[in-house]
């Protein structure tokens, strides 16, 4: 069983609506509960930037610093794991106007290369409402969703992702201005097809591994299995060749689809257009065509999995962050989701406006009720 890591302080400076604020935390479930708009989510919001990218918002970094405040934020956690307690710190400075890879990371006190540097200490999941409508919105969703589950096992893959944006921009930059520079445009290319590829076979053995953890899952269970796959050219190329072979044939379909890539005005085939397919196994039917409810067990029952397997491919389990998760779950649904989450053993924070949708896990829970910019125990907890 994977060892746990957990945090056991938090201090937010002029993050949102907390202008100062630290919380001593407990291992196993948090519960933090107050009325709408008194700052629990900005609390998981907090706590998801201590992974690589912009939080479970994907706010622009400038935009989470406190109202009145000088522009920055400042954001420190100490976990305690199986290596023994750790400093993790981030933010902006004031006038840093920073971008989106503009924050500063310290770890032991000392500066980290990048934000990826965090992923060696912790893992972090999370599940919010606005991904209720991941199945029937957009693929580009389903897109961010799945990177963000190859990235909790595979730190590589950001960088590698965004290694392939930087490239498609330079390519799509090419086609806009009509160049026909085509040294310029091998180059580009070559790049694209190298970590065009590398992408997808990182989504394929994501979507391998997490098939296989989803089958774990019992037949009855509340959380149904979920069917999942991959649509996309290079995942099926991926699946028949080696991805040598799969590497330069993107690259030759790269270099022949210019004309029609310059018509468009930007790059028409790539990782960047592959889809996650999800089915309800139990009905045999497309998770988009499913009820609300049915999609939101299946959602919960994948990101469960993905927590599974995140503490078995890395060893230390990982921390969920669950946005309003008991409000749209039945009494049945909730007590089973409690007890997976006490059987994975690890950190979840879950947020509610009432304590009482908690009220099975008193005594095996750390209840802390939220108000605008302050934080305490919840009485009679």
């Amino acid at each position: 069983m994977p060892e746990q890591t957990y945090i056991s302080k938090l201090t937010l400076t002029n993050f949102r609506n907390y202008a100062a604020l630290s919380i001593e935390l407990a291992p196993g479930a948090v519960v933090f509960s107050g009325d709408n708009g008194a700052g629990k989510t900005n609390l998981l919001e907090a706590i998801s930037l201590l992974t690589p990218g912009r939080g479970l918002r994907r706010a622009p970094y400038a935009d989470v610093a406190r109202e009145g405040g000088d522009g920055g934020f400042a954001l420190h956690a100490r976990l305690d794991g199986p290596d023994g307690p750790v400093e993790i710190g981030t933010g902006i400075s004031g006038g840093d106007n920073a971008g989106d890879g503009g924050r500063r990371v310290r770890i032991n006190g000392a500066a980290a290369r990048s934000a990826d540097d965090m992923l060696e200490w912790l893992r972090v999941v999370w599940l919010t409402p606005a991904m209720d409508g991941l199945f029937p919105g957009p693929a580009a969703d389903r897109r961010r969703f799945l990177d963000r589950l190859v990235l909790a096992i595979d730190p590589g893959h950001g960088q590698r992702a965004l290694d392939y944006e930087k490239a498609m921009r330079g390519r799509n930059r090419l086609l806009t201005e009509n160049s026909r520079d085509g040294a310029w445009f091998d180059a580009i290319e070559t790049q694209m097809a190298e970590t065009g590829v590398a992408i997808a076979a990182a989504r394929a053995e994501l979507v391998r591994l997490l098939a296989a953890m989803i089958d774990r899952l019992p037949g009855d269970s509340p959380f149904p299995q979920a069917d999942i796959g991959l649509f996309g050219e290079l995942e099926g190329q991926l699946a028949n060749s080696p991805a040598v072979d799969v590497e330069e044939r993107f690259r030759r379909a790269l270099a022949e689809g210019r004309d029609r890539d310059r018509a468009a005005g930007r790059t028409l085939d790539g990782p960047h257009r592959s889809d996650l397919v999800v089915r309800h196994r139990p009905k045999a039917m497309p998770a988009e065509l499913c009820s609300t409810g049915e999609q939101k067990a299946l959602l919960v029952g994948i990101v469960l999995s993905h927590a599974r397997l995140t503490g078995e491919m890395s060893g230390m389990t990982p921390i969920l962050l669950l946005d309003e998760i008991a409000a749209h779950l039945d009494s049945g649904r909730r007590a089973a989701l409690f007890s997976i989450l006490e059987e994975l053993n690890c950190q979840a924070f879950m947020t509610g406006t009432d304590a009482a949708l908690f009220s099975s896990i008193k005594g095996r829970a750390q209840f802390l009720t939220v108000d605008h910019g302050m934080v305490g125990p919840t009485e009679d907890a």
